[in-house]
């Protein structure tokens, strides 16, 4: 069920949210926490449909703020709203706020009436996100602030920004993506024979910021600042192609190169074929959903990790593609 409210104010909207309580139509019972999710016109759809997936696991209220910026000092003011509840909202309750001209300039106090008493809050941008998500209107009161790197017209800058403008609690796509490749990562290196790793060498897309992120996670967790390499490669065109460990006894080789699936190659055994699909944003929102306190493996990543491999020296450029250093690239 989706009822509209043209040109009407939050007191209203939270008036016609009690009406609908009393009448049995929203269940506000059993919800967790409150999403806040920041959007474009044209983009909240999309946004939304994986919050009513991730509802499934995480009962929440969500609240959508839909604002234009290009269009904010000339619109006339006014706030358009929907409210979806059943079908329409998976298993939450989702409110829709357009709002126009300077209605669009007080987010806080569009939302502030709107949210679940002593519940979570978290706060999601799917597309351009503040310089400092922890200072920003949407950001400021949340637990938790998620935002997209890979959306930035240049992933690379917006990931140094995140690193110049981290504040604990905050996360990103780009991050979370990277479960499983850690995951399987781990395990290979949790089995014999236990030997230091001498040689990182992470392959991927040009516009791929998890490829960066994943470098850095490997740097960090082996304690090798001068072994990782990071290599753009022509073949892969989106996100991570492949991650090459070299120790004494032999190389092994995690590499992705049909859609979902990938090949895991080690010394003195068979190749295996491996469950690696790219996470929906589906996944990733219920990922960090999970955690609502701050990840202290991320924020040493992209706060200490991230700066030393941007001031490492560029490598030589190979024939199977373009090496550089975090500086030089758009991943």
């Amino acid at each position: 069920m989706i009822v509209d409210l043209p040109n009407t104010t939050t007191s209203r909207v939270s008036k016609r949210l009690v009406k609908m309580r009393e009448e049995g139509g929203v269940v506000a019972l059993g919800r967790v926490l409150t999403l806040v999710i920041a959007a474009q016109p044209g983009t909240e759809e999309k946004a939304i449909e994986a919050a009513n997936d991730a509802s499934r696991e995480h009962p929440m209220r969500v609240i959508v703020v839909v604002t234009d910026p290009a269009t904010q000092a000339s619109a006339v003011p006014r706030l358009d709203a929907e409210i979806r509840v059943g079908g329409d909202a998976g298993a939450s309750d989702v409110i829709v706020l357009r709002a126009y001209g300077a209605v669009a300039s007080d987010e806080e106090g569009l939302v502030t009436g709107l949210l679940l008493p002593d519940a979570p809050i978290v706060t999601w941008w799917p597309g351009a996100a503040p310089k400092k998500p922890g200072t920003a209107a949407l950001g400021q009161f949340a637990h938790r602030r998620i935002t997209d790197a890979s959306t930035a017209a240049d992933p690379q800058a917006a990931l140094h920004e995140l690193s110049c403008n981290y504040t604990p609690g905050d996360a990103d796509y780009a991050w979370t993506r990277l479960t499983t490749w850690r995951a399987q990562l781990a395990a290979v290196l949790d089995q014999p024979p236990y030997e230091p790793v001498t040689r990182v060498h992470v392959t991927g897309s040009l516009d791929s910021p998890s490829t960066t992120l994943l470098t850095v996670w490997l740097q960090q967790q082996l304690g090798a600042p001068g072994t990782c390499e990071l290599t753009t490669d022509p073949a892969a065109t989106q996100g991570i192609h492949a991650v090459r460990l070299e120790r004494t006894s032999g190389t092994i080789e995690l590499r992705r190169d049909a859609q979902g699936v990938a090949t895991l190659t080690q010394p003195g055994q068979p190749v295996h074929t491996v469950a690696l699909p790219r996470r929906s944003l589906r996944d990733c929102l219920a990922d960090e959903l999970r955690r609502l306190q701050p990840d202290e493996v991320y924020g040493s990543v992209i706060t200490v990790g991230l700066p030393t491999l941007a001031h490492r020296a560029p490598h030589d450029t190979r024939s199977t593609g373009t090496a550089y250093g975090t500086e030089e690239v758009r991943s």
